[in-house]
């Protein structure tokens, strides 16, 4: 999905998380550089936390966003959750980690080009 849409604008941004299952056991520069094995061009940012006292602001902003809410609840359940965010800044879709944001731009269901899809990401399926 970077490789096609990011000429349009379209930023990916990755942030690895260590709440789920203990997929994300490593250091930040462990985490990139197991991602650049995969071929990862998306922006990779640092570990974060994503539910909780503890989370990321960023986090907690969108998940509190009319079309950032959750089922059953606004908790983020497993990683690959995602938000996708227009050029207002605005929370356009939250996607479940089962997903695929990259269908529905396919059928042209979401946003615009230049729309900001932020993606809490495991490297291990980063590919």
């Amino acid at each position: 999905m970077h490789a096609r849409y990011a000429e349009r604008g379209l930023r990916i941004l990755g942030f690895p998380c260590n709440q789920f299952g203990k997929q994300e056991p490593g250091d930040n520069a462990q985490i990139k550089a197991f991602a650049e094995n995969y071929g990862v061009k998306f922006d990779m940012y640092s570990k974060i936390d994503v539910n909780g006292d503890d989370a990321h602001p960023l986090w907690k902003w969108m998940k509190e966003q009319p079309k950032g809410r959750g089922t059953l609840g606004n908790a983020i359940k497993w990683n690959f959750t995602k938000f996708l965010i227009n050029r207002e800044g605005q929370v356009v879709k939250r996607y479940s980690p089962m997903e695929d944001p990259y269908v529905s731009a396919a059928a042209g269901e979401e946003g615009k080009a230049g729309d900001v899809l932020r993606v809490q990401c495991s490297p291990l399926a980063c590919r």
